[in-house]
């Protein structure tokens, strides 16, 4: 299997003396649905936009490959970084939508590193392309939303148009930094349904941060978990127990837990958009 994501001694310092990243050493398959988990500050964020080439890794031994091609080596953003990130989608926490234009233009963006520029400036996309915006749009759940102004729509259909925009873009890897950090629970499911299915059906490689770590445990075979710019854990989402989860991270997994998980371990369905979901379950003593 070819390897969408590949790190190498990665370490980022900020101002000289604040450490984000630690020698991180990371690969991931073409294909895979990974979680990235970690309290506040253990370097989820960062390590994401070193992936996606939007933060320069410090000076020394480091490459950062995607699809087999460079994007950063010791400390320099590759000179090719614009025709590298066609293939790579980001969705944030906060959508980075343009509120005033239409969902239907907002999710047109996808294709600006793959059209004229000109073209992309005054707005002039062709029939073709608006249809694979409206199926990107299909895709997500939100298509009736199509001329709305995006500053209308909720939180979660903003974030599915956000993932609909990646889907135009042809994007062969989509990272998630936090994208259902401000949801309501219903509207996280949805989004993580979303991220689930375009990952099995297109085969599209996902990493997603996450800060609650139930939803990686539903929704991702593999977890990678990070404390103070370094991974700690890399592995089975399923042996992510709550009593693991508190010797990784002590008090501080308080923040990666949802409140009504209760004591114990919990298990998940074998296919997570079947069944009951998450159900919580007592750990012998």
């Amino acid at each position: 299997m070819s390897t969408a994501i590949e790190i190498r001694g990665l370490s980022k310092t900020f101002n000289n003396r604040f450490q984000a990243l630690r020698g991180i050493e990371l690969s991931v398959a073409e294909g895979e649905m990974v979680a990235l988990i970690g309290a506040s500050g253990s370097g989820k964020s960062t390590l994401i936009r070193h992936i996606a080439g939007l933060l320069e890794s410090d000076k020394g031994p480091c490459c950062i490959n995607v699809l087999g091609r460079p994007m950063q080596a010791e400390g320099r953003i590759s000179d090719n970084v614009r025709v590298l990130r066609r293939d790579v989608g980001v969705v944030f926490q906060q959508f980075n939508l343009v509120g005033r234009l239409s969902v239907l233009t907002n999710v047109l963006v996808g294709l600006l590193g793959r059209i004229p520029g000109w073209r992309g400036i005054l707005g002039r996309y062709s029939r073709s392309e608006k249809l694979i915006a409206m199926r990107a749009l299909r895709r997500v759940g939100i298509e009736e939303a199509a001329l709305r102004r995006a500053a209308t729509l909720s939180g979660g259909q903003q974030q599915r148009a956000a993932i609909a925009r990646a889907l135009v873009q042809g994007a062969r890897v989509l990272l998630a930094d936090e994208p259902i950090a401000s949801l309501d629970p219903a509207s996280a499911k949805r989004v993580m349904e979303t991220l689930t299915t375009i990952n099995r059906e297109d085969g599209i490689t996902v990493m997603v941060s996450l800060h609650q770590v139930e939803y990686a445990r539903r929704y991702c075979p593999r977890t990678i978990a990070m404390r103070a710019g370094e991974i700690v854990f890399d592995g089975p989402s399923a042996a992510l127990s709550l009593d693991f989860l508190r010797d990784i991270y002590g008090a501080a997994s308080e923040e990666l837990v949802l409140p009504d998980a209760g004591d114990g371990e919990i298990m998940i369905d074998a296919d997570p958009l079947s069944g009951p979901g998450l159900r919580a379950a007592a750990v012998p003593a």
